[in-house]
């Protein structure tokens, strides 16, 4: 087979990759929150194991980044799949407080050691077998439509199923009685992710090949940690255009961790029962998850009305802000005029930040050089992690109402207006109206980081 008939079955095998991981995930969206909830976990609490895998991926975000560098991209996926699947057992099955928590920083630390190593994988093939001037576009352009379809069919059936297993003959408690209330309905979710991580960690292993590399001891990996670490966070303080980059993450992830915290419950409370709530928040996060592909569509549009990237930057991010102080406003309200506010301002969260992230990124990467672009890009991704878990937990302190949504709020609005006046070049049109590359696999992480 030629190198060139090779590209074809290099980007089948990527998109397949991205499928096999973020279903799994997509899976766990709608019944998390509830199944936790069903376990006797406080709001509190909850916020508690949202941060246990927060920190655990910030914590880990720079180092497996280098350790995919030294021992290979395929070692390095596989691990992040047998990660996801000691935790997704644990949390499916676990009763106890420490159980739940312990299954979340397993998710969080396979969240970091998938961050990027599928796709340094398919452009060190693409590089190796076509040169380093190789086009890269196509096959990135659908990994990301790959992820987010699987996001997306993995949240409807995560929501469904546990609705399912509750007609006519009420499977689902049967199952829970028949394993002494360890299989929840809301567990069943899970456990088929579990069942997808086998196959992807099997895939990742027979078919992602890449040359052999140098043997590298323990030794030698940790002793580049340090200096990758302290390099990536001397990024934000040499640019005060980098600085505000990451702040804008910073921002995005207090608003993201506010809005997947509270929707679920909220959803619940509508519609009276935790299994027709999943049922509602899969909805709401599947349009969730087209309004922040939209916005990202339409990034290049709005930076062209709006006289800049920056300027972009702020109506996007202001845009979100309104969403969470549009859900902020009907936290407290019942009936259907409430209802259908509460969903737009939902939508409206992700679709502002969709449109605001491409801008965000094309300004990043004019400011930072090849060498250091992966590493800027970490950092962009910890920072939104880092924020994420601290604000949860404050959210989850609040007293329910309007309370923790305005908290969400705020920290958009005080990202959209880090943007506003900034000089000049805040009102120059940019020079690439094209979409940048998005955050991550977050973005080696795909849209989940910013996703629902």
């Amino acid at each position: 087979m030629s190198r060139a008939a090779d590209l074809p079955a290099a980007r089948r095998r990527y998109v397949t990759v991205c499928v096999l991981y973020w279903l799994p995930l997509g899976l766990t969206i709608a019944p998390l929150i509830l199944l936790l909830t069903e376990r006797g976990l406080s709001l509190a609490a909850i916020a508690g194991c949202l941060a246990a895998h927060s920190l655990t991926a910030a914590a880990l975000e720079l180092p497996t980044g280098g350790l995919s560098d030294v021992v290979g991209r395929r070692v390095v996926l596989a691990a992040a799949g047998v990660s996801n699947l000691a935790a997704l057992v644990l949390v499916a099955l676990g009763t106890a407080a420490w159980q739940l928590a312990l299954g979340m920083a397993l998710i969080g630390a396979g969240r970091a050691l998938s961050s990027g190593p599928a796709e340094a994988w398919y452009v060190d093939t693409v590089h190796a077998r076509s040169g380093p001037g190789a086009e890269l576009r196509t096959g990135l352009a659908r990994g990301a439509a790959a992820t987010s379809a699987a996001l997306a069919g993995g949240t409807l059936l995560g929501g469904a199923l546990p609705w399912l297993l509750g007609l006519g003959p009420d499977l689902g408690a049967r199952l829970s009685a028949a394993t002494s209330g360890l299989a929840l309905p809301l567990s069943w979710p899970l456990l088929l992710g579990a069942a997808v991580e086998v196959v992807f960690v099997l895939y990742v292993l027979t078919a992602l090949r890449e040359p052999p590399r140098p043997a590298a001891t323990l030794r030698d990996v940790l002793r580049g940690v340090p200096a990758t670490v302290a390099g990536g966070l001397r990024l934000g303080g040499r640019d005060a255009l980098v600085r505000r980059v990451l702040l804008s993450a910073a921002a995005a992830g207090s608003a993201l961790a506010v809005v997947e915290l509270l929707t679920p419950g909220r959803t619940a409370a509508l519609t009276g029962a935790p299994e027709s709530g999943a049922v509602l928040f899969a909805a709401l996060a599947c349009a969730g998850f087209a309004c922040s592909a939209i916005g990202s569509h339409l990034a290049p549009l709005t930076a062209r009305l709006a006289g800049g990237g920056q300027r972009a930057v702020v109506a996007g991010l202001a845009a979100s802000a309104g969403g969470l102080f549009l859900l902020a406003a009907t936290a407290v309200s019942t009936g259907m005029a409430a209802a259908v506010l509460g969903a737009a301002g939902f939508g409206l969260v992700y679709l502002g930040r969709g449109a605001a992230g491409p801008s965000e990124n094309e300004l990043l990467h004019r400011r930072v050089e090849g060498s250091g672009r992966a590493t800027a890009l970490s950092v962009q991704s910890l920072a939104l992690q880092l924020s994420a878990a601290l604000t949860g937990s404050i959210a989850g302190l609040l007293p329910p109402g309007p309370l923790p949504w305005l908290l969400g709020g705020v920290a958009m609005l005080a990202g959209a207006l880090l943007w506003v006046d900034r000089g000049p070049h805040a009102a120059a049109p940019s020079a690439a109206d094209g979409p940048a590359p998005p955050v991550g696999a977050v973005t080696g992480d795909g849209p989940s980081r910013d996703g629902p």
